[in-house]
């Protein structure tokens, strides 16, 4: 990507630190956290879902463009360089193997191998599963995406890194990462942050 396009990209610069949420004024935390705490610790998502960024998930999403996913981990890699929390290893969201096998692939896991060759940091893709095959989350409501993320995970290896970043393309109401923290949270791992490429 050329100077001139990565400048032009939608920054997400001003935004809560525990969701990531957009905000316009300056404050650590948005309502929302203040008042329901997620399970996850921290949102690192460095640029917003609009524009070029929402060209470049869906094209890799719905049209198998796997360079879009390194392009993709290769910006967020660049963001977390400046974070001094490093985890002990990356997760990427699991996806269903009835989707997988529908789509052929899992952009989550494509990203995050991306990240984790950029930052020199171990990807787990066999500690956790996603036991139920939830439907498609982009037209639902904050409420029904919770209900139908809810207990979708479980970890069917022991986990032994006490800090993990869960890796995704787009980050919405967080309700997908909330319950894979949750699931983590109760396998002993102490702190799960959330490393997105983009926030919706």
């Amino acid at each position: 990507m050329c100077y001139s396009c990565y400048t032009q990209l939608p920054k997400n610069t001003r935004c809560c630190y525990h969701c990531a949420r957009p905000l316009d004024i300056d404050a650590p935390l948005c309502g929302h956290c203040l008042s329901h705490p997620p399970a996850f610790d921290a949102t690192y998502a460095p640029l917003l879902h609009d524009g070029a960024t929402r060209y470049l998930v869906a094209g890799l999403k719905f049209n198998a463009q796997y360079k879009n996913a390194r392009l993709l981990g290769l910006l967020l890699a660049e963001s977390i360089k400046q974070n001094p929390h490093r985890p002990d290893c990356i997760l990427p969201v699991p996806l269903h193997k009835a989707r997988y096998r529908e789509r052929g692939f899992n952009q989550s896991i494509e990203i995050a191998r991306a990240v984790g060759n950029a930052l020199h940091i171990p990807v787990d893709v066999h500690s956790c599963t996603r036991h139920r095959d939830t439907p498609h989350q982009t037209q639902l409501t904050a409420k029904q995406r919770r209900t139908n993320v809810k207990n979708a995970f479980s970890m069917v290896k022991p986990i032994t890194a006490g800090h993990i970043a869960i890796v995704d393309d787009v980050m919405t109401t967080g309700s997908t990462v909330h319950e894979l923290a949750i699931s983590l949270k109760k396998a002993g791992v102490a702190r799960v942050d959330v490393w997105v490429c983009t926030r919706a």
